[in-house]
């Protein structure tokens, strides 16, 4: 079994299967007309458990026939324009070469003695990345799995730095005192990472938002001004620079004054919305981001990047200090003293992939300018959407987008009942996905159900917006009709 190790002397073994592999992904991203076949789990899963594991094909061309069945044929492809559900973006070839390149080298990101200059460039682009936010010279930052863990990294920052010399912290107090501020509409992962931070289950204080989905700094100051009364801690707010439901960009400006007025570490979850960091048209709407005392981003959302490629920034690069830890066996502390340079200092995984690599192929390629401009044309589409919506008489669209998503929910003429109506939202979204013909994500507003675009695909047109809206509206009447001729 040896033969199947990649090494100097099987690299004509490796060329081979990878490039059988490449052919076979190509030719069926170029054979794909929808964005799903429509598969259930009923009908694929007993292909799946019939599998017997132990039993090798021994053959790369039959693995691939037997993954054609299992996976390639039914898999979700974002790169489809009609794919408008999450945020996942279709990637960028450069970046895919990237992929390909770190994956055969196999780098671990944690110590200098596993990956050398790819040290060197996940470090780079760190600093490229708090230049473009504009953190200052003492910025630093690593590289992390996804938004979730560059938040719950930041929150982690901001606890140990909340607690030392604070008014209301007293030696031996509860991290119970501890709050965090985030908006109604902010990712799930800040309540999740107050739970792992051993906060308490008020921990996170939800602040209201406006008609436009962006947190009230009036309800802000006023929650900040009751903790200080209540003798409680203000440990962190987050602002959201692009929600994840609306897209929406909390005043960042604003918030970074109040985070100032009450000594508050000032965290900006820009998960979605840092591809404005790359933008020729609407950088400006994230000024503020700036004075941010850490930013999450997720390149593989906004930079066109493949799973995964994010990082935690912050711009103090001494806080870092919290997630430090030193083993004599991996990175002692004599190699602080000696200058050599190890990643895992700074970060909360060990092993770590090199998955800075394929952003750093990307700007090679196609540079700054290049990425922004993507992300400029979804936030074009968005608008178009947005207009086709508004003049819709059949849809309610909830707020003018900001970034690229659009939040909306048919309205038959002839129905009143607001339940009714949600469940027939609910059909037409589940009727579409079984179809294949397009993909479109769901969440609730107002307690009400409604269908969202969420759109990073620059391929995307606003004739495909429009189809797929008629789709929406054909599978909704259908279920109404027949919800009509049941009743009767």
């Amino acid at each position: 079994m040896r033969s199947h190790l990649l090494n100097d002397t099987t690299a004509e073994q490796y060329r081979r299967s990878v490039t059988e592999g490449i052919e076979r992904v190509a030719a069926k991203l170029a054979a794909t007309d929808r964005p799903f076949t429509g598969v259930t789990v009923d009908a694929l899963a007993p292909a799946i458990d019939a599998i017997d594991l132990d039993k090798p094909l021994l053959d790369t061309a039959a693995v691939l026939d037997e993954l054609e069945d299992v996976y390639l044929r039914d898999a979700i492809y974002f790169h489809h324009p009609r794919y408008l559900a999450h945020l996942n973006c279709p990637v960028v070839i450069p970046a895919v070469l990237g992929e390909a390149i770190l994956s055969a080298v196999n780098s671990s990101l944690d110590t200098w003695d596993q990956s050398a200059g790819g040290t060197l460039i996940e470090r780079k682009l760190i600093d490229w990345t708090t230049a473009r936010i504009g953190l200052g010279e003492n910025a630093d930052g690593v590289f992390t799995s996804g938004g979730t863990q560059s938040n719950l990294q930041a929150l982690l920052l901001a606890r140990e730095e909340a607690k030392p010399g604070r008014e209301g912290w007293e030696e031996g107090a509860s991290f119970a005192k501890l709050r965090i501020f985030a908006s109604e509409v902010s990712h799930f992962s800040v309540k999740k990472s107050a739970k792992l931070l051993g906060l308490g289950q008020d921990a996170v204080v939800s602040i209201p938002v406006d008609h436009d989905k962006r947190m009230q700094t009036v309800a802000l100051a006023h929650e900040l001004e009751r903790c200080r009364k209540d003798g409680l801690v203000p440990m962190a707010v987050v602002a959201t620079a692009g929600t994840t439901d609306f897209g929406s960009i909390d005043p960042l400006p604003e918030i970074a004054e109040l985070c100032e007025q009450f000594d508050t570490w000032m965290h900006v979850d820009a998960a979605y919305g840092c591809g404005l960091l790359a933008s020729v048209k609407y950088r400006g709407r994230i000024d503020g981001i700036e004075r941010a005392d850490s930013v999450t981003v997720d390149y593989h959302k906004s930079f066109f990047q493949p799973v995964s490629s994010s990082a935690v920034l912050v711009r103090d690069a001494s806080t870092l200090r919290h997630a430090t830890y030193h083993a004599e066996y991996l990175n002692p502390k004599r190699m602080v003293t000696e200058r050599i340079p190890n990643q895992v200092d700074k970060s909360l995984q060990t092993t770590r992939r090199f998955d800075a690599l394929k952003l750093w192929v990307t700007l090679r390629v196609m540079g700054a300018d290049g990425i922004g401009q993507l992300f400029d044309e979804v936030c074009d589409l968005a608008v178009e959407g947005w207009q086709l919506l508004a003049a819709d008489p059949r849809f309610d669209v909830v707020v003018e987008p900001t970034l690229s998503t659009l939040v909306f929910r048919y309205i038959p003429a002839a129905v009143t009942d607001p339940a009714e109506i949600d469940r027939a939202n609910l059909y037409a979204r589940k009727a579409l996905f079984a179809s294949g013909d397009a993909v479109v994500a769901g969440t609730k507003v107002g307690g009400r159900h409604y269908l969202k675009f969420t759109l990073l695909n620059p391929e995307t047109t606003a004739e495909d917006i429009a189809a797929v809206l008629d789709l929406i509206a054909g599978h909704a009447e259908q279920y109404l009709g027949e919800s009509l001729d049941r009743a009767s």
